[in-house]
């Protein structure tokens, strides 16, 4: 910028706007029937309960029956490539325990897992706006705004949580901007709209400062900052005095609407008896068993007659935790659909000997999985 520029910096435009607030003040917005603004100020989400003819009830009359199944056996040969495995992956684990030792017992284990997913979709809305550049606005001349469950979207695939905005229909309108207060421009706040600052290097004196500390004074060099002037071009506006409005971009309108947001989530519930002491449950979460009990229904109904009782007594707790929890008269979503799960999750305890001691570890999982709480050799020495 030249010295003929800066001299034209200073001049105040007083009918550019200061920065009015970011978000629409209270009572800006259109009311729209079934989407009213909530009660104590509070412009966040709002949630809306489902329809109270939407109530599902259990199916208590269903007969869960769970087939008898068999505890799947491992041979040494899957053991031990199970543990060839699981020792490759740990460079300081060497192999050699595993290929030679002696397999003194493989003990299956029969381990059941017990799961109830429950499949909500929620409801809630926010005014949103966007610049007003031409665009169809589709408002309440098109007709009213259906209610929030009303609102018809793609349903997702069941049990999969998924997140979907949508824009309710009929919902849009055009105002002035807020912000800018329909000039497409406001007051640059770093210069107070004057295009230009106070040179920090001389603090506005226009010449440099001598001496130390307290002996500070100022000098007759001319600054070299700010060519003697005292001021500098502020460097947020470039100069101008006033920015693009960041709301409206300039166009001065915005386009304001209700944006719906359709909220589904999975809920499990996951249960394996801890009946294995030296065997850490945590390890069943990474590991995936065989499904051999499936029932689904909008509401399922405990399991009764399996002859493990923990999974009956885990069924109905569940079912009884999942019910409260996401009924319409304690939370404002829908469920619907549940599906629990019996799975065999296979386990092997495998005793073994080496070099005169003996080890045990365990195989589990289809994916067969091995956890050892000790292993003969700790490192290898190159």
């Amino acid at each position: 910028m030249d010295e003929k520029d800066d001299e034209q910096l200073g001049a105040f435009d007083p009918n550019i706007p200061e920065e009015g607030p970011s978000a629409p003040p209270p009572g800006w917005l259109d009311c729209v029937t079934g989407y009213e603004e909530p009660k104590g100020g509070d412009t966040g989400d709002q949630l809306y309960p489902p329809p109270p003819a939407y109530n599902p009830q259990p199916e208590n009359d269903r007969n869960a029956s769970v087939p008898n199944i068999r505890v799947p056996q491992v041979s040494e040969s899957v053991a031990r490539e199970a543990l060839l495995n699981f020792v490759g992956s740990k460079w300081s684990k060497s192999s050699k325990p595993a290929r030679n030792l002696t397999f003194k017992e493989l003990q299956p284990i029969t381990m059941y897992r017990y799961r109830l997913e429950t499949y909500t979709e929620s409801r809630s809305s926010a005014w949103e706006m966007e610049p007003f550049t031409g665009q169809v606005v589709d408002g309440p001349q098109y007709g009213m705004s259906p209610p929030p469950w009303d609102v018809p979207v793609q349903q997702p695939q069941r049990y999969i949580d998924v997140i979907l905005k949508v824009r309710v229909p009929h919902s849009s309108f055009v105002k002035t901007c807020h912000r800018c207060h329909g000039c497409g421009r406001t007051r640059c706040t770093h210069c107070a709209g004057r295009g230009n600052r106070r040179c920090p290097f001389c603090h506005g004196h226009g010449r440099r400062t001598t001496g130390h500390g307290r002996n500070n004074r100022v000098g007759n060099n001319r600054c070299s900052s700010c060519q003697g002037r005292g001021r500098k071009r502020c460097t947020f506006c470039h100069g101008h005095g006033h920015k693009t409005c960041p709301t409206c971009q300039g166009n001065r309108n915005l386009m304001h609407f209700i944006q719906l947001t359709i909220t589904w989530k999975n809920h499990v519930f996951e249960f394996v008896p801890d009946r294995l002491p030296e065997f850490p449950l945590k390890k069943f979460e990474k590991v995936s068993g065989d499904a051999f009990f499936v029932d689904e229904s909008i509401l399922v109904y405990p399991i009764v007659g399996f002859p493990d009782q923990e999974i009956c007594d885990a069924s109905r707790k569940a079912s009884q935790e999942h019910h409260s929890r996401f009924s319409p008269q304690q939370v404002p979503c829908r469920i619907l659909q549940q599906r629990q799960t019996i799975e065999l999750v296979p386990i092997t305890h495998a005793f073994y000997s080496y070099s005169g001691k003996d080890y045990d570890y365990f195989v589990y999982g289809l994916e067969n999985k091995v956890f050892t709480p000790k292993y003969p050799s700790a490192c290898v020495i190159l």
